[in-house]
């Protein structure tokens, strides 16, 4: 059986990912890291999107008032879609685990997680679980963790 999964689908599953799982991940003595000022850049970027030519990524569904709210998830999207890099950053294994991923990253290895996975995150039925899988087959090609 063949699973096919867009690329905004890949982004949509990371996105709820970094949302449910970013601050789960640090259990395993690793740390979700960014550039500052790629994310300075990011912040800028999105800002004006979403503010002054009103394009609201999809997964920005979160609105106060009027006006959509932008999240620290939304910002890590927005450095991968603007060439940037996320980091794992291993404080436990002296570095065996550090990674960088690219948003080319996230369309080629969010498929390769198991459909059980993507299947809980489609249906709603997600939990910190699923995310650590999801974001450990993205940054690590495999659960190396639990």
């Amino acid at each position: 059986m063949e699973l096919k999964i867009t690329n905004e689908e890949s982004e949509l599953f990371f996105y709820n990912a970094l949302c449910n799982g970013a601050d789960y991940i640090t259990c395993h003595g690793i740390e979700l890291d960014f550039d500052n000022e790629e994310y300075k850049k990011a912040k800028k970027s999105l800002q004006d999107k979403v503010f002054k030519e009103k394009v609201v990524p999809k997964e920005m569904f979160v609105l106060t008032g009027t006006e959509p709210s932008i999240c620290i998830e939304d910002i890590l999207m927005e450095i991968l879609r603007t060439g940037g890099k996320l980091k794992m950053i291993d404080h436990e294994g002296e570095g065996e685990f550090n990674r960088e991923i690219t948003l080319k990253d996230v369309h080629e290895k969010v498929p390769t997680v198991p459909i059980k996975f993507l299947t809980q995150m489609a249906t709603q039925n997600d939990d910190a679980d699923t995310a650590d899988v999801i974001l450990q087959i993205v940054f690590f090609n495999e659960i190396v963790f639990g």
